[in-house]
């Protein structure tokens, strides 16, 4: 299989210029039945942020997904966009199989893991970020940006899981590391464990230093920095 090309012109080249912070906070998803999605939204474990009305005329519903900086809005007379159209709408999670465990607890139907067929793009399946061709199962090198697994509300809005393990250089403002949740950084944590125990195979011992180790690896992990070994 291919290997995708990342423009990586791009990665390491961030504005220079500094205004206003432009924070994404707020995606707005056309539905038919405003009731409906506000039991789909709260079945899959979102919280509700605020369900406002004026009378028969207007509604407006929020939900935040876990550990989103971003929340969804839906109700009526908030947008002119039909029902159902809202497409490739990203939720980034670390763990792809967690992911899709936590919504078929819940009783709601996701898709299989599938991931891009390399260089070819157009094909019969509904498009994606890597095209229209979705090859079973999650990428077999499990590369970070390469995994997905799709579901869809009741009118037909699109949602799709992405599976980021690490973060491209240049995509986390600042030199701190952060975690959105304890969910995020016990991923984090179990990945790093993972690699000190094949650290530990290779050297042959107990590294007594394993802390220290772990901390460099969940930093550079996060920042887009090779990984120690």
């Amino acid at each position: 299989m291919a290997v995708i090309e990342i423009n990586r012109e791009a990665e390491t080249k961030p504005s220079t210029s500094r205004g206003v912070d432009m924070k994404l906070e707020v995606l707005v998803i056309p539905v038919s039945d405003v009731d409906r999605a506000k039991a789909f939204y709260a079945r899959l474990g979102w919280r509700l942020d605020a369900d406002f009305t004026s009378g028969d005329d207007w509604r407006v519903i929020q939900f935040t997904p876990p550990g989103s900086a971003c929340s969804v809005i839906f109700g009526r007379n908030v947008t002119a966009a039909a029902p159902g159209s809202a497409r490739g709408l990203y939720l980034v999670v670390s763990d792809l199989e967690a992911a899709r465990q936590d919504l078929l607890d819940r009783g709601v139907e996701v898709s299989a893991p599938f991931h891009g067929a390399g260089d070819v793009h157009a094909g019969p399946d509904e498009p994606y970020l890597f095209g229209s061709v979705r090859v079973s199962g999650a990428d077999p090198k499990r590369g970070s940006y390469a995994s997905f697994a799709a579901f869809s509300d009741p009118d037909g809005n699109g949602w799709l899981f992405q599976e980021v393990t690490t973060r491209l250089p240049g995509r986390i403002a600042g030199d701190g590391t952060a975690f959105a949740s304890a969910t995020d950084l016990a991923a984090a944590l179990r990945r790093a464990a993972l690699a000190h125990g094949e650290h530990e195979a290779r050297t042959g011992g107990h590294d007594e230093n394993w802390a220290e180790w772990y901390a460099d690896y969940i930093v550079r992990e996060q920042a887009g920095q090779p990984l120690p070994t």
